[in-house]
């Protein structure tokens, strides 16, 4: 627990920094690397051991990223991350049936790989479009990321203070329905403030708190469907680049489910 807060802490302040900080195109080429990096352990996951293969699949998303930059304010972008917003929704429908593509063959691998390119795309999509908002486009980019992280604050508060009842004992034994109302409760509180200091209209403010709720519930289904590949890969991290968190998709697997809700919900409401 303590590896966990003190890396946190140290990396919190930097990730911040950068989001505010970086122009348009620095900002997109940072997610763009962490993506890939997420990408890079998914294909593991997956069950594809070829490195080679692994290397050629994450070159063309690079290019897909490269394309989707050209065209990130036109409907292609749009389409993409609507892609996205129906791809999670049927990751619910996945989570249902925890022995799909469960066994190690070739067709389950090549189905998972699609998952995680419907995952990560669409996110990378979603958060360059919100940081070309010339409306405080970083800050925005800043609240869509700190949803899930909050969400998942939140969530292990309760959790730990009260959890008792398990949420999806076969897929996260850890998670409770204790966290799910602590990351509800808290993050609407939280959505409120950052709602106010955005400058969201007080008569648009509950449907952002509204938004910002269906975010946090996207955000746990991000997070049970890692958990469930992880399952069926029968390992407990993605990575080990974060001490005491896992790998780069074990600290986005959460934002990846966020992003293309929040992105359609705040065009939605003319945010």
């Amino acid at each position: 627990m303590m590896q966990r807060v003190v890396t946190a802490l140290l990396i919190t302040p930097p990730a911040v920094a950068l989001v505010l900080l970086l122009p348009q195109l620095g900002f997109a080429v940072l997610v763009a690397a962490l993506s890939l990096m997420a990408l890079w352990e998914w294909t593991r996951l997956s069950g594809l051991r070829d490195r080679r293969i692994r290397a050629c699949l994450l070159a063309l998303t690079l290019v897909l990223f490269a394309v989707l930059w050209v065209y990130r304010a036109t409907a292609v972008a749009w389409l993409t991350i609507v892609i996205g917003c129906v791809w999670w929704v049927v990751a619910l429908a996945w989570l249902q049936r925890f022995t799909f593509a469960a066994a190690r063959t070739r067709e389950n691998t090549a189905i998972k790989l699609l998952a995680g390119g419907l995952a990560v795309v669409p996110a990378w999509t979603a958060i360059v479009l919100i940081n070309g908002d010339p409306h405080y486009g970083s800050w925005w980019s800043l609240f869509a990321l700190a949803l899930s992280w909050s969400a998942d604050t939140f969530a292990y508060l309760a959790g730990s203070r009260w959890g008792r009842r398990k949420l999806a004992p076969n897929i996260s034994p850890g998670k409770t329905f204790a966290g799910v109302y602590g990351a509800l409760i808290g993050t609407a509180v939280f959505a409120t403030i950052c709602g106010w200091l955005l400058g969201v209209s007080m008569l648009k403010l509950p449907l952002f708190v509204v938004l910002a709720l269906v975010c946090v519930g996207f955000s746990i289904v991000g997070d049970l469907f890692e958990s469930l590949i992880k399952r069926h890969a029968g390992v407990k991290d993605s990575g080990a680049m974060f001490p005491g968190h896992g790998g780069v998709y074990d600290r986005l697997d959460s934002a990846f489910a966020v992003l293309p809700i929040f992105a359609v919900g705040k065009a939605l409401l003319g945010l």
